[in-house]
């Protein structure tokens, strides 16, 4: 408990040593006699409290614990990585590590572990025979029962042609203990898991990340599918896509737009920290017609590929809107190998517009960073003269209403009903249909609704909740008498969970569920993402669109404005600068 006040006081210090006087915008608390001065305070001080504090302090723990507090002040983006915590950052960056090729989670339903989730297809964990739902039990010649999945995963990496030892328990088989040795490759993470022609005649690209291997992939993708004359579009999906290397988005506008034009500007503290960014290869396509699939989870390099290319006019934008992330970071090096991943500017697209939608500079009382209101966006336009505006990331072309994921899916999902049950499947079943034929049939849902134990099915209990706490405020405010008494008994009866009614109400969901756990026990991720296009309702209206003669050329073109609104326009703003 002490060392936890500590480690808070600590945080406290360094804050208030470097970060407030920046806040307060006194110009001389920011020069370098101030910083200085402020840093010599919390040495001092820290030395004090470990000369003469009662306890003994982690000196590692509190000073790592005081950096966090100190750059979650600052912005999400801004990091300290310490050396032992690199192995991930250059990852993310080059696509590359020495392990055994296979996702794991972490459990704490059912039989507590870690669990291999999905090994990559041709990986050494596939290879050595590792399947989904094997929960590692030993790691050589340590047993790993409690670790943490960062423990695990630390562990089996390391330097590709160097061995690893793995017992696991398998479910639903006779000999359930199992022993894997497995010599660690380099894996590459694949960025394009999947491709191919959908629905007969859209080139459709899957992009999972931005790293290093990113921009050939997607151009390999091109070169291949533009080789069948069915393919008369393409579409290039980005949603869920976080990012990665802003360099890689410049390179993948760049397939499609000719050399040396511009994607976009980064503008630090200064002036002089200014850059202009652009393409410098030779495109693949310029004329082929290009839809950009969108949604909250594309961030970062994915919302500067997909803006770039609506200012552009290449590409129309379909989906939701995306994360709204416009800020750029970069690396500084630190003593004893440590890494400072910090936003050093902002980026605005060909149209001028910043997409940023949080202003960490300005914040709530509540300690949140700032949203610019709606009413307050600038508007920007497109190269053909299109409305766009700044802020709160890319909004689509054509908008795609998601369905909201109902606490049943939901439950199923995060408790691993799903993926138990395809387990269970796959150790029952040698083969299935490959995806383009795969069905979840009657059988398998019903055997799936057997599957599901009721008294272990974790109901959220948000309306009985919800319910209960307007009973107390009727009774506050003297509402209850025996008319509304009973009307709460009928309306606590209509409301109890009905969990086979609850499954057939929500099949359709669940189905897409099950169909992605199965698919990948035999297919692996490529397999559940070929199914998921035949009826994704963002491909869906994709294909409705190229369908429709003359929609792709219309939305991309300027609107021909009414008198009316010729009217409106006329007492407007002037527009945003370019």
């Amino acid at each position: 408990m002490k060392k936890a006040l500590f480690t808070k006081f600590a945080a406290a210090v360094v804050l208030a040593a470097l970060v407030v006087p920046t806040a307060m915008g006194d110009k001389n608390d920011n020069n370098i006699a101030s910083v200085s001065r402020n840093l010599d305070v919390f040495n001092t001080l820290y030395k004090e409290l470990n000369a003469f504090y009662v306890d003994t302090i982690n000196a590692k723990k509190s000073i790592e614990t005081a950096i966090g507090a100190m750059l979650d002040d600052i912005d999400p983006y801004t990091e300290y990585i310490p050396a032992s915590q690199q192995d991930e950052f250059r990852t993310i960056t080059t696509g590359e590590y020495g392990g055994i090729g296979s996702y794991i989670m972490q459990r704490k339903s059912g039989k507590n572990g870690v669990y291999i989730s999905g090994p990559y297809k041709d990986s050494p964990a596939a290879k050595a025979g590792l399947r989904p739902g094997d929960r590692i039990i030993m790691i050589d010649n340590d047993s790993v029962l409690t670790w943490s999945s960062d423990s695990v995963s630390a562990h089996l990496k390391g330097q590709p042609n160097t061995k690893v030892r793995l017992v696991v328990e398998r479910p639903w088989v006779d000999d359930s203990i199992i022993t894997v040795n497995i010599t660690r490759e380099k894996i590459t993470v694949d960025p394009v898991p999947y491709y191919g022609v959908v629905h007969g005649c859209i080139g459709y690209i899957n992009l999972s990340t931005f790293n290093e291997h990113s921009a050939q992939q997607v151009k390999d993708a091109i070169i291949e599918l533009k080789k069948n004359p069915d393919v008369k579009f393409l579409a290039l999906d980005l949603r869920g896509n976080g990012g990665g290397l802003m360099e890689s988005a410049i390179q993948i506008v760049g397939h499609f737009v000719p050399k040396g034009t511009q994607v976009l500007v980064t503008r630090g503290r200064d002036k002089q920290s200014e850059k202009t960014y652009k393409t410098t290869a030779e495109p693949v396509d310029t004329q082929i017609p290009l839809a950009v699939l969108i949604d909250g989870g594309s961030a970062s390099s994915s919302e500067i590929t997909a803006g770039a290319l609506q200012d552009l006019d290449r590409a129309v934008v379909i989906g939701s809107r995306s994360f709204g992330k416009g800020l750029v970071q970069s690396t500084r090096p630190l003593p004893y190998d440590g890494l400072l991943k910090v936003t050093i500017a902002k980026y605005y697209i060909p149209s001028g517009r910043l997409i940023q939608e949080l202003d960490y500079s300005h914040r709530n009382e509540d300690g949140t960073a700032k949203t610019i209101p709606d009413s307050a966006l600038r508007v920007f336009y497109t190269a053909a003269g299109r409305e766009v505006r700044e802020g709160h990331g890319i909004t689509p072309d054509i908008k795609v209403d998601y369905p909201e994921l109902t606490r049943v899916v939901y439950n199923i999902v995060r408790d691993h009903w799903a993926f138990d049950f395809a387990t269970k499947y796959a150790s029952q079943h040698e083969s299935i249909p490959d995806p383009a034929h795969f069905e979840v049939t009657d059988e398998i849902f019903n055997e799936f609704k057997a599957f599901i134990d009721p008294e272990k099915f974790n109901y959220d209990k948000v309306c009985e909740q919800g319910l209960e706490a307007l009973k107390k405020l009727a009774k506050a405010e003297g509402y209850m008498n025996d008319s509304t008494t009973a009307a709460f008994d009928h309306l606590e009866k209509m409301l109890k969970h009905d969990l086979d009614n609850d499954l057939d109400i929500n099949r359709k969901e669940i189905n897409k569920a099950l169909a992605q756990e199965i698919l990948d026990r035999y297919y692996y991720n490529k397999g559940q993402i070929e199914y998921m296009t035949r009826n994704d309702e963002t491909v869906g209206k994709t294909l409705e669109m190229f369908a429709k003669p003359g929609e792709y050329e219309r939305i991309l073109s300027k609107p021909v404005p009414s008198e009316e609104n010729t009217a409106k326009k006329t007492k407007k703003t002037p527009k945003a600068k370019r």
